[in-house]
């Protein structure tokens, strides 16, 4: 059964997988990156940093949980998004560190974006890894993206991603924290704001921005900070971030379709792991997937798995999900 190692060093998480192909098992270890109180997020230059710090602890947590055997190949995120000039400082920490045992090893290295790593996670989790051999509409909502992706098959890297749609200011991530900063929550703030916006009897009627299938969500924060001033309540402050948020998915999702025909729909990312959008979103679309909460923040997972498909598809071994 030959094992396959992912490794993501986004802006917020140390992440490591092992994907055991034979069981269609993931093993992984992460942890998050510290931000000061009252923060909103690290300079390049802490995070790799901590990074360089906290790499070899995870693979070492993750050596405990599994006993490598044979393993066929490397995997890591080199970039944020599967575009051309898309770059950051940190990706570096964990491509040297793959590079350097695919050499070392004498293995394959595989390298790909954060993104499709946040993909593959969520296709893995929902069960429907299959969906890389057809089109597909996939989101990646996070604290740097609000991308709305048609995604087809590649032969050579997996799937060609093309934007549909994204943020033209704020991401729904950042917005998320900004709020939650606001109300004297953590960062990051998601599960808090979630717990508070629960507590909310308040239906409110929002109408998202949008323009040209793309999204403006820097109004959310004004409306929000007004709503503060004006006295009211956290719990309804959080729970119309989250509604503002969501409904604007929605939109974006209805546009995709209306675009692309009616495709899977594959949600990613840390913000949809959030039940409050989650719930809205699956109550208005059908085949829509969905990112189980470990697998929607920043993992490995679909690194490894990026690497095992590619191990599969050069070595003309047909990867059945079991």
């Amino acid at each position: 059964m030959p094992e396959f190692i992912g490794i993501d060093t986004s802006n917020y998480t140390t992440s490591a997988a092992i994907f055991v192909s034979g069981e269609m098992k993931i093993y992984q270890s992460k942890r998050l990156l510290p931000v000061k109180h009252g923060e909103l997020g690290l300079r390049q230059s802490d995070a790799v940093f901590h990074h360089t710090k906290q790499l070899p602890e995870i693979i070492e947590e993750l050596s405990r949980q599994i006993s490598l055997g044979s393993i066929a190949g490397i995997s890591a995120s080199s970039r944020p998004r599967s575009i051309d000039g898309s770059y950051m400082p940190c990706f570096l920490c964990g491509e040297g560190f793959a590079r350097s045992f695919a050499a070392i090893e004498k293995i394959p290295l595989y390298t790909t974006s954060h993104q499709v790593g946040h993909v593959l996670a969520a296709l893995y989790s929902s069960g429907q890894l299959e969906l890389v051999n057809s089109p597909f509409i996939a989101f990646h909502v996070s604290g740097g993206t609000t991308d709305c992706l048609l995604c087809e098959p590649d032969r050579d890297d997996i799937l060609r991603i093309t934007e549909i749609g994204t943020s033209l200011d704020l991401k729904a991530g950042q917005a998320v924290d900004r709020v939650g900063l606001m109300l004297g929550l953590e960062f990051p703030c998601g599960a808090a704001l979630e717990g508070l916006a629960v507590k909310s009897g308040k239906f409110f009627k929002v109408k998202p921005v949008i323009r040209n299938n793309s999204c403006c969500l820097s109004g959310l924060e004004n409306q929000c900070r007004k709503m503060l001033d004006m006295g009211e309540g956290q719990e309804d402050i959080a729970k119309y971030c989250l509604d503002f948020i969501g409904e604007t998915i929605i939109s974006m999702t209805a546009a995709a379709i209306d675009k692309c025909g009616e495709l899977p729909v594959v949600f990613a990312g840390g913000v949809m792991s959030d039940m409050v959008i989650r719930e809205k979103i699956i109550s208005r679309f059908k085949n829509t997937f969905f990112a189980a909460p470990e697998f929607s923040c920043d993992n490995a997972a679909g690194i490894a798995i990026y690497g095992c498909i590619r191990h599969c598809r050069e070595h003309n071994i047909n990867l059945q999900e079991k």
